[in-house]
Formats: structure tokens, C-alpha cells, sequence
């Protein structure tokens, strides 16, 4: 209700997660300079201590779970500006208070929606959305999926994440259902939900994907209702694609590819064709154009790497006030986005990595994707993580984080061995080490700059 409320009234949304008032969400009240808050009654006593000193937040809009919990209540006042932000009660504005003033009179290249991007790099950035962006971007998404009033999806992913929000967007413009798991603490649980509802879809990032695999209970369940299942937001192993195809035969699987700058989504593989190109994110939605460039700008001949390039109604407006950031990645109407990646000889794009995350080892610039697929084809391998450090010798060695499965035993020697096997010598990784989890954002993407 929010989310459209603000949306309607002319607003600009900017979500963010609620539970983690940390010194990163203080940035981004003083970046964005919000004139007002909405929150659960549970967060509103640490909220107020966060935003005090910011007289640009005028109010605050307590939302309770039940009626009956009480609320701290202000009626709303003439003059917001004085004093501390009032906290006014949801329920209270529905008992009949005035609104505040509404401006209807949207055009569709006015930003609707602030992302901020889940600093996988430590440095988060508002992502600015138009009305047209989130409307484009939808509307592909429901004809690539064929999504109707019939279909009901299981929500694991935040909405203040871009995959996440793409699931709201699509299912209220269809007349579909969510039904809303927002913790995945116990993967059985939500299986236990998505077979008693009889979901038609699930999405999930492949951390997702990894904890069902190996965390819990899949292969006992059944889901005939199960028509689709769609991955996105990184890279994930070839190997889990496949293993879930094997246990969900009849199920769809969509492999996508995106970036929270492209609103949500620029490409996906067709389920016939995951076997055949395993490894892809397929080719772009329709709407959008992708071409892979060269350094120069041209395009590159099937097989060479090259960076990303897209271009449609779904690309962001920019940073909000960071002209500078903004310059870096759009040029000339196009988003430049970082990722390095090949097409086929059909056009099927595969994806190398960030250009940020390249490892430049001996004179080779390494894909730090293709050695954690490697690693991840060793039974009990539950996730793992490349990245480079430096070295003095070699410029950068490289490191892999290894997380196995409950009770495993698995001994570095057998992932060398593996590797010696599977890469060149100067891919094996120089270092390896064993965690227990790895670092995350609350959408579930690996901050490697945390390792």
C-alpha cells in the first residue's frame, strides 16, 4: 500500500530495509534527503534515534502490525518544519485525517523509485527509476514468463531489491499472488509453504538455489503446480542450473540477467535451449537492444570478450545527485554496464564477470566465474567465492573462499587436484580457504570486497 500510495500521490519511493539501521542507512536518509518515513511500529524508537538531527524528514508514518498494539500518535500539523518529525498512526490517517496534497500530474519520464544498489563493491549508489522504466520492464517480463491472473508466486526476495520489485510490479499488473516468505532461515519451511499454496512460480538468486540443493529436503518434495522457476542477480554454476532440471522436469527454469540500472531485467535463456547453452543468460528481453563492445566502442565478433552494452525504455535516469557516476556508465542514451561477456555464433550471450572483479595474475586477465565452476563441480561443495589478491610476484594471486555442506569432509589436496585438472596453471588458485558462510547482501549477492 505504501509502495503505490506514494506512487499515486506523485512521490518518489525510495525502499529500503528496516531492519538494519547501520551506518550505511544513515547515508542514504542524508543523500536522498526524504521529507517523509514510513516504518513498522517496531522500528519506530530506534528510527527516531537514527534520523535525529534531520529536520528535512517532516513526519513519520507508523504502521502496526494489528490494530490493537498501540501507537504514539500526533495529530498532523499545519507547520511540519518545527520541531522534531511528527510520528503519526497509519490507522489513524484511515479513521479519517486529510491527506496531505497529491500531485497527479505525472509525466512518465518522472522518477518514481530510488534503488539503492546493494554495494557488492562497499559503495551503494541511488539507482533513479522512471515510470516508464518500471512500465517497460514489467511488461516483458509478463510476456516472457506468460504470467496471467492464474499464476501466484513465492516472494523470498525484499522488495527494495530490483529483483524483488520486479515480482511486485508484474503480479499486480496481471492480477496474480504473492505469497510473501520474508525469512529463509529454514528453506524447508518455505517448500512446505510453496507446496500448500500451490505456487506456479518461485525466484531466487543462486545463493537461493545453492541452500535448496544442499540444505534441505528438495528431492522429497513434489510440486505439480510448480510452472516456472526464474534466477537472476549473478552467475549461477551451470551445474545447479542442471541439477534442478533434473528434479523439477516438468518446471520451467528461466536463467536471466540483469542490473538494478536496467530496472530489473535485459536478458534470459528460454527453458528448451538450458541444456543446449548451459552457462548463458540467453538474449535480450523484448524492448531492449544488447551489444557486446570492444574498448574502442565497436562491437566485438562472436567469441571475443567484450563489455556489455544496452539500450531501451528500461534504462535508469542516472544516479540521483551524482552527475559524475552517472557520466561513467551512461553514454549517449546507453548504459554501459561493467560486464564482460561473449556471444555465440547464434547470438546467446555468456557472461566472463565484472570487469571490476578480473584478476590480473602473470601477465593473463583471469574470470574469476569460470574457476568457482569449477570448484563447484566437487560433490559437497556448497558455494565458493574467487577473487584476487595482491602479490608481489604475480601482481595478483588468486584465493578461493570454500563453503562446503553440512558434515563433509573435503581436504584442500582434492580441490587442487581438481583444478590441476580442469584449468590452466596460472587459474589454480595459490590459497584456499574454508568459511562457514560467506558475506552477503540482504539480496543475497556475495560482497567479495568483504573476504
Amino acid at each position: 500500500m505504501a509502495y503505490f500510495g506514494v506512487l499515486k500521490a506523485g512521490g518518489i519511493v525510495v525502499p529500503l530495509n528496516d531492519n538494519n539501521f547501520s551506518r550505511g542507512f544513515i547515508r542514504i536518509f542524508q543523500d536522498c534527503l526524504p521529507r517523509f518515513v514510513i516504518a513498522q511500529q517496531k522500528s519506530i524508537g530506534t528510527l527516531v534515534g537514527v534520523i535525529s538531527g534531520m529536520p528535512f524528514i517532516q513526519a513519520v508514518l507508523s504502521i502496526a502490525k494489528r490494530d490493537s498494539e498501540p501507537a504514539h500518535v500526533h495529530s498532523i500539523s499545519s507547520d511540519l518544519h518545527q520541531g522534531p518529525p511528527k510520528i503519526i498512526s497509519f490507522s489513524e490517517i484511515q479513521g479519517g485525517i486529510a491527506p496531505f496534497s497529491c500531485n497527479t500530474s505525472l509525466d512518465a519520464d518522472d522518477v518514481a523509485l530510488i534503488l539503492y544498489t546493494s554495494g557488492t563493491t562497499g559503495h551503494s549508489k541511488g539507482v533513479m527509476l522512471t515510470h516508464r522504466n518500471l512500465v517497460s520492464n514489467a511488461q516483458s517480463i509478463i510476456k516472457y514468463l506468460a504470467l496471467t491472473e492464474k499464476d501466484s508466486v513465492m516472494v523470498v526476495l525484499p522488495f527494495y531489491y530490483s529483483y524483488g520489485n520486479s515480482l511486485l510490479t508484474t503480479h499486480i499488473i496481471v492480477g496474480g499472488t504473492m505469497i510473501l516468505e520474508n525469512s529463509f532461515l529454514f528453506p524447508n519451511k518455505i517448500l512446505d509453504r510453496m507446496a500448500a499454496e500451490k505456487v506456479t512460480g518461485f525466484s531466487g538468486v543462486p545463493s537461493t538455489f545453492a541452500l535448496f540443493l544442499n540444505r534441505s529436503a528438495i528431492r522429497e518434495y513434489h510440486f505439480p503446480n510448480l510452472r516456472y522457476i526464474t534466477q537472476a542477480g549473478g552467475a549461477m554454476a551451470a551445474n545447479h542450473a542442471l541439477e534442478l532440471k533434473s528434479l523439477l522436469p516438468k518446471t520451467q527454469i528461466f536463467i536471466m540477467y540483469g542490473q538494478t540500472e536496467a530496472t530489473a531485467r535485459l536478458s534470459y535463456l528460454e527453458p528448451d535451449v538450458l541444456v543446449r547453452k548451459a552457462g548463458s543468460v540467453g538474449k535480450a528481453i523484448e524492448g531492449v537492444t544488447l551489444s557486446i563492445r570492444k574498448k574502442d566502442g565497436s562491437d566485438s565478433s562472436p567469441g571475443m570478450v567484450g563489455e556489455i552494452v544496452a539500450e531501451g525504455d528500461n534504462i535508469m535516469k542516472g544516479y540521483w545527485e551524482n552527475q559524475e557516476e552517472t557520466n561513467k556508465v551512461l553514454k549517449y542514451g546507453k548504459l554501459h554496464t561493467g560486464d564482460l561477456a561473449w556471444k555465440d555464433d547464434e547470438g546467446f550471450i555468456y557472461i566472463v564477470g565484472r570487469e571490476s572483479e578480473m584478476i590480473k595474475t602473470s601477465g593473463h586477465r583471469i574470470s574469476p566465474k569460470e574457476i568457482e565452476e569449477v570448484i563447484l563441480e566437487i560433490p559437497n561443495v556448497y558455494e565458493v567465492a574467487v577473487k584476487g589478491i595482491k602479490d608481489n610476484l604475480l601482481g595478483e594471486a588468486v584465493v578461493a573462499y570454500v563453503v562446503v555442506s553440512n558434515a563433509s569432509n573435503i581436504e584442500k589436496d582434492e580441490i587442487l587436484k581438481h583444478c590441476k585438472k580442469n584449468l590452466p596453471i596460472y587459474m589454480i588458485p595459490k590459497a584456499i580457504y574454508f568459511v562457514d558462510q560467506l558475506p552477503k547482501t540482504d539480496s543475497g549477492k556475495i560482497k567479495k570486497n568483504e573476504l
